[in-house]
């Protein structure tokens, strides 16, 4: 079976959990495209919900497959959201953040009461580290906490796109970090919170991967 298809599979067991009249939460990448035009399919079939968008290419495709659209602050909640992850170790722990929507996808898994991540066969690794680990910054920081991340050994990467910098839908950076030689993930992670105006998304939590 070819990744994509897997990738669409995956998809359809996660839209089993949506329901009508619920809030959807809509993921960023490749991965979750395949969920955005499964849930598109099932509104044209009569489901009723409402989707928060991670980004603005999540937003330009589900307005074109038709899915009813608002934003956080409107809502008194997301009930389900649904995304793809980078890489995912078996203890469930996962980097996610490729798709550079970093920050909102955080803060739309923190307003979320179930979080469903969905992924290919090839996103399992025995360990993290073979993708980058993306961390958002802003602009007003980001060479300060650049030489940060380089003296902790980490080897930040600035992304760029065109030859510039690439600016995520929040108007901040993106650094790539290695952390294939670090040891205690989780100290890294809680290391990593600790930097003032920093947003990191190594996500580890246990969350359902179908």
């Amino acid at each position: 079976m070819n990744l994509d298809r897997e990738k669409q599979l995956a998809a359809i067991e996660a839209v089993k959990y949506v329901k009508s009249g619920m809030t959807v939460g809509l993921g960023t990448g490749s991965t979750a495209a395949h969920m955005v035009k499964e849930l598109g399919l099932l509104v044209k079939s009569g489901l009723e919900i409402v989707g928060v968008p991670s980004s603005e290419n999540t937003n330009k495709l589900a307005t074109e497959l038709g899915i009813p659209l608002t934003t956080l602050e409107k809502t008194n909640g997301i009930d389900v959201y649904i995304d793809g992850a980078d890489e995912f170790d078996p203890y469930m722990q996962l980097i996610k953040g490729g798709g550079g929507a970093l920050l909102r996808e955080k803060i739309l898994t923190y307003n979320s009461d179930l979080v469903i991540i969905i992924a290919d066969s090839q996103k399992e690794v025995k360990r993290l580290g073979d993708f980058k680990l993306p961390v958002e910054t802003i602009p007003f920081a980001t060479k300060k906490i650049e030489q940060l991340l380089q003296k902790m050994g980490l080897h930040p990467k600035s992304r760029l796109k065109d030859g510039s910098n690439f600016v995520t839908d929040e108007g901040n950076f993106i650094l790539d970090l290695d952390m294939a030689h670090v040891s205690n993930i989780q100290l890294l992670e809680s290391t990593l919170k600790q930097i003032p105006v920093l947003w990191k998304l190594a996500y580890f939590w246990i969350w359902p991967i179908l």
